[in-house]
């Protein structure tokens, strides 16, 4: 077929080519004359548009083109060029890059090791002496020495540059076990437990350094990184905070962010083989993991404003965290004392609530309620102690202390916690139906 039309096509003679043309190029002339001058309008508007655009935008300039930002590119020479570092896109994101860099060399791992038992297996028959008895060995096991293994972790972080470490009390519980600190660098350090606060949830450790010799050949200890100490006083549900801990006693250092979610909270945990009471405590949403107990919760600004210290297991990112304004009475009094004290009644008791009031018929709705615990050596007046001495029995209701009712929000600990030993208390008691006042002096309870 194309070539019956290209044979056709080239007998065609030359003047019909030559009209053909003329034709179309009147054509052309016409269709211009109508819609040249709109065509040309709209070019120019266009060319304005363009012009403004770029005068309201100047500093827009075309991108070079990139290569892969995973891989360094090559130099005129040959040298590898690393590409540029990360820039933070929110004020908020690059205040807490900043604060993980600042705190996190004064962040540390807590491990604990312990003594065990090693047992090996072995056979024997349990009939040798029976002739004719088919011949079978039963397994048995036998303790073959002890092995230091490691039974747990926590955190801490550094609060002096001596190396004294605040982190749980339930961390470093075990007087038995052997603790050792992980710095974020990688180095161990044996610890020492200084001491662990009788009721809140903390405890002291000490590290030290190797000492190296100076140019003047003289041994020094070279400081340990600290953490800054906020204040917990003024503290607002919604500020955003920053947790870092040892997760799940694997993982170091590990950081989630989040906001205070909840505070003044009243809380019963558990581990370590006990349970205990936290009042006053910071609910968080910030992820605190198991091994996270001890680490610092972060403002923004780098400060310390509470000590991890439990987690809801039946709920998702429901953690808290031990206000840093009750640790640093503990932190003074070791470094001035190397103890921590307490003053101390001497009972126990249960805080009297409106369900409380129900459950066990009381005739009112506040108060403590003396008691005694589960087993005998739980008595509800401790031996020897103030308490005994002043007349308190089990059954008592402590209605008020100097005057002021004891409730939920005020509560009896919070009260005594305020007061040192050897103070004068006027206790407001209701017995058998009765109030009454007894005076009590405070005792001292220490670590």
């Amino acid at each position: 077929m194309t070539k019956t039309i290209k044979t056709k096509f080239q007998k065609l003679k030359k003047p019909l080519l030559i009209g053909v043309l003329l034709v179309i190029f009147c054509l052309g002339i016409f269709a211009g004359s109508i819609y040249g001058n709109e065509l040309w309008q709209g070019l120019k508007g266009a060319a304005r548009e363009v012009n403004n655009y770029l005068r309201v935008f100047p500093e827009i300039k075309p991108s070079p083109q990139t290569t892969e930002l995973s891989q360094p590119s090559a130099g005129t020479n040959g040298e590898q060029v690393q590409p540029p570092a990360y820039t933070p896109q929110t004020s908020q994101e690059e205040a807490i890059i900043r604060v993980v860099k600042e705190v996190s060399p004064a962040v540390v791992s807590i491990i604990i090791t312990k003594d065990l038992p090693v047992f090996e297996q072995y056979y024997e028959s349990p009939f040798p002496e029976l002739p004719g008895f088919p011949e079978f060995q039963i397994p048995q096991y036998r303790q073959k020495g002890t092995e230091k293994q490691e039974i747990g972790g926590g955190t801490g972080f550094v609060i002096s540059e001596e190396g004294m470490i605040l982190t749980n009390r339930h961390v470093v519980i075990d007087q038995e076990a052997d603790y050792t600190v992980l710095t974020n660098d990688g180095n161990k350090y044996p610890a020492k437990v200084l001491a662990r606060d009788p009721f809140q949830d903390l405890a002291i450790l000490k590290v030290e350094k190797e000492k190296i010799i100076d140019e003047e050949g003289e041994f020094i200890q070279k400081p340990f990184s600290v953490v800054k100490l906020g204040d917990s006083e003024n503290l607002q549900i919604g500020q955003t905070v920053i947790a870092i801990g040892n997760a799940l006693g694997e993982f170091r250092n590990t950081v989630s962010v989040g906001v205070i979610s909840g505070l003044g909270r009243t809380i019963t945990a558990s581990g370590a083989g006990i349970i205990e009471t936290l009042e006053d405590v910071i609910q968080t949403d910030a992820a605190i993991n198991k091994g996270n107990s001890g680490g610092p919760l972060l403002n923004l600004r780098g400060e310390v404003i509470g000590v991890n210290v439990a987690m809801a297991q039946e709920a998702q990112s429901i953690g808290f965290a031990i206000l840093i304004n009750k640790a640093k009475r503990d932190i003074e009094q070791v470094k001035e004392t190397g103890k921590i004290v307490y003053p101390f009644l001497g009972i126990r008791y249960i805080l009297i609530t409106p369900e409380i009031q129900e459950e066990r018929g009381l005739a009112v709705d506040y108060g403590v309620l003396i008691v005694r615990g589960d087993t005998s050596q739980d008595p509800a007046i401790v031996p020897g102690s103030e308490a005994e001495k002043a007349g308190l029995k089990e059954g008592d209701i402590i209605l008020e202390i100097d005057g002021e009712r004891i409730t939920l929000e005020n509560s009896l600990a919070k009260l005594i916690r305020e007061r040192q030993p050897g103070d004068k208390l006027v206790l407001k008691i209701l017995r058998e139906e009765e109030e009454m006042t007894i005076e009590a002096f405070l005792g001292e309870k220490t670590s």
